[in-house]
């Protein structure tokens, strides 16, 4: 990724990380500082949660066992029983193996985590949390923006699952593997899918949630090119999902969320061929903030699919404007793209950073990673996910979020500019829609924000971050409304089922009751 940050760009790389997909790194889909300014520039907070069953934490509910907790024998019994392994409170690899991402949730202690070899093993693991009623939750990236890919019972890690393989215009992969990873492996192959920026986050968290990423305009969705999955549900059933096969599950698993109907343990995906792309980060003085607003929001939801791009608007501590993204074309191509663009904002960017590079190259620039390794853009240590060179850091953030569904009016924008403009360390990451993601129907799979623009995110770091976040979230739903992005999950948000999955919640409430009556998958806002 890069060299060592100081504090001021990391706070900087951190918070532009966060828009994409996913994840966040929180699961997510957002561009990096200029290259040349900060190498291999974040870490993301995007997208989404991004756990294996997508960072939810589940309990067990009652009635589902007749047991009232494990024994010591118990836990001993089930890390017996798995070709993978299980870490215990007590074990030396206990505190890494409990972390997430973010460390804003290192106190939550799980009673066990299962690092499950295979899918008889995830199946074994809810068994256990059935008959004995064990809280239970999964994971693969760790990247919840609420924390719910852990909890005080049993987490099942799906990290060690982690293959990715591509043949004839198809790809399988693993639920544990991480878009750094998956991006290298099919790279390979001269392929890659749709997906998020952050290099750290799950493919399941980023794809069950919807999947914004930096070629959505032009590809879709991650959910999009999502052909089958493979899941385990609450009875313990392996499930091949698709289009013929648990239709309405793998309808759900378009956007539906991770953590409410299973845990995914495999995915196959559409692939598109690669070429060279190219990537650019355009910067204002914050004076020109009002009309770099107006001019992209009149432009980048409507450009050629093959454009994409975002503005991040930003206070750390001083205030910045960025206008970056990906063209899938030549850089002089691009820059006759932008052109209309800058002359809307009425002056040139004061920094300018516009090259070609390969399509591998390119997602390493998005991810952050261009100074560094496809190894080294990982976290550090030695359980399954990590390496013994990683490099990419841990980051305490707290984040919310809208979808634009209709461009904001000269009130709107002044709102936005003024509240990025309060004294604090926070940014506002808008990534522009439309395009490929806007000609599939809201209800053709769970995902229902078709017909936006663009997604915003309000992302600060935690100190001292609520009551800017609280602050800028409300101030801006006048002009929004109440959409929001189940990926960048928000635990104080009202009326989320509407926000998350509008008129698709009813469907979403039939498949949870078919596939997991018992609510085995349990947390805050699960379906």
């Amino acid at each position: 990724m890069r060299p060592a940050l100081d504090r001021r760009s990391f706070f900087r790389v951190s918070a532009v990380a966060a828009a994409v997909v996913a994840g966040g790194c929180g699961n997510t889909e957002a561009a990096a500082r200029t290259p040349a300014a900060t190498p291999a520039s974040r870490s993301a907070g995007a997208g989404a949660s991004a756990s294996a069953g997508a960072g939810a934490s589940g309990s067990a509910g009652a009635g589902v066992g007749a047991r009232t907790g494990p024994s010591p024998s118990d836990w001993t019994s089930l890390g017996r029983g798995l070709a993978g392994r299980l870490i215990r409170p007590g074990d030396a690899s206990y505190d890494a193996a409990r972390r997430l991402y973010n460390p804003s949730f290192d106190g939550v202690r799980p009673s066990g985590v299962a690092y499950c070899a295979n899918p008889s093993d995830v199946a074994e693991c809810l068994d256990f949390a059935r008959r004995l009623r064990v809280p239970v939750t999964s994971r693969s990236g760790g990247h919840s923006y609420a924390g719910w890919s852990t909890g005080t019972g049993l987490v099942i890690d799906v990290s060690r699952m982690n293959t990715v393989r591509a043949a004839s215009g198809r790809a399988v992969v693993g639920a544990g593997a991480q878009l750094v990873d998956v991006y290298d492996r099919l790279a390979a192959q001269g392929v890659s899918i749709p997906a998020g920026s952050c290099p750290t986050v799950g493919i399941a968290g980023l794809t069950l949630g919807g999947g914004l990423g930096v070629v959505a305009r032009k590809y879709g969705l991650t959910c999009d090119v999502l052909e089958s999955l493979r899941i385990v549900t609450a009875d313990g059933r392996v499930l091949t999902c698709d289009a013929d096969h648990n239709p309405d599950l793998y309808w759900a698993s378009r956007g539906g969320g991770g953590g409410n109907f299973g845990v995914a343990v495999s995915f196959t995906f559409r692939t598109h061929a690669t070429r060279d792309v190219t990537v650019f980060f355009l910067h204002w003085p914050w004076s020109r903030a009002r009309k770099a607003v107006a001019a992209w929001q009149a432009w980048a939801p409507h450009e050629p699919d093959a454009m994409w791009s975002n503005l991040h608007l930003s206070q750390d501590p001083a205030l910045d404007v960025q206008i970056g993204g990906l063209y899938l074309g030549s850089r002089a191509g691009c820059e006759r793209r932008l052109e209309p663009l800058i002359a809307a904002i009425g002056s040139g960017p004061s920094s300018r950073y516009v090259t070609q590079t390969s399509y591998q190259k390119a997602m390493m620039i998005e991810a952050g990673c261009s100074g560094r390794t496809v190894s080294q853009c990982h976290r550090q240590g030695d359980l399954p996910g990590r390496t013994a060179d990683g490099r990419f850091p841990r980051d305490a953030f707290s984040a919310k979020s809208h979808l634009a569904y209709r461009p904001l009016s000269a009130s709107g924008i002044g709102a936005l500019v003024d509240q990025t403009a309060r004294p604090g360390r926070h940014a506002v990451l808008l990534d522009a829609l439309g395009g490929a993601v806007g000609r599939v129907r809201p209800d053709a799979t769970a995902f229902p924000h078709r017909a936006a623009l663009f997604s915003v995110q309000y992302y600060a770091h935690m100190r001292g971050a609520a009551p800017w976040l609280r602050g800028a979230h409300a101030a801006m739903a006048p002009h929004f409304g109440d959409h929001a992005y189940v990926n960048y999950i928000d635990p104080a948000l009202s009326g989320w089922r509407q926000a998350y999955y509008g008129a698709n919640a009813g469907r979403l409430a039939k498949v949870k009751a078919t596939y997991d009556p018992g609510r085995l998958f349990r947390f805050p806002q699960s379906i």
